[in-house]
């Protein structure tokens, strides 16, 4: 069993930078300008899942609506949840929480931030939503709109990183990457 996975992370949103998690703000025009670059020539696609938080479910439910492609909303392909963090930028963080800041980064598996989301719940969660759509699509192209965190944890799989280097890989606004599949969740690059 095998899926072709195309990963869309959101495009530019009004409440931009900082650690954004579960906070349910909008895309921008220029989020929107840049998701649609990013999917222009791209496809097709069988079917579309998508995060329920606004920056990727607005795009979803257009792009779905205008390619008459099915649209799923998945929960478990949400941001992290960064607790005290969401909302705040690195530098002020490094004001008064340098040393957190500096655990969180060299070893987000290590390090929670405050009331946050542990990484390896999250990693579960991840997993367990890819899992499920390779079992119930099996053989079909499918794009998924999602978040920075998810298309890190998910390509630093694909390439076989080290747990450290998870933020290390490098996810734009728009960024489109292609993955394929294969139950019960190996992940490979695709050209």
């Amino acid at each position: 069993m095998s899926v072709q996975l195309s990963l869309l992370r959101h495009g530019a949103t009004e409440l931009a930078g900082g650690f954004r998690g579960s906070i349910d703000d909008a895309l921008t025009e220029q989020g929107w300008a840049q998701m649609q670059a990013a999917v222009e020539g791209a496809g097709p696609w069988d079917l579309i899942i998508s995060s329920p938080l606004k920056r990727c479910a607005a795009f979803a439910h257009e792009l779905a609506a205008e390619r008459r492609t099915p649209l799923v909303f998945e929960p478990d392909v949400r941001e992290l949840h960064f607790g005290a963090w969401e909302g705040q930028t690195a530098l002020a963080l490094m004001a008064d929480q340098e040393a957190e800041l500096g655990q969180f980064w060299n070893d987000p598996y290590a390090f929670t931030p405050p009331d946050g989301e542990p990484v390896q719940a999250f990693a579960q969660r991840v997993l367990g939503a890819i899992e499920r759509l390779v079992a119930d699509h099996n053989g079909k192209r499918v794009l998924l709109i999602s978040h920075g965190g998810v298309m890190r944890f998910l390509l630093a799989q694909a390439r076989g990183l080290p747990r450290e280097q998870l933020l290390q890989v490098d996810v734009a606004h728009a960024s489109l990457h292609h993955l394929t599949v294969q139950a019960p969740c190996v992940l490979q690059e695709a050209e």
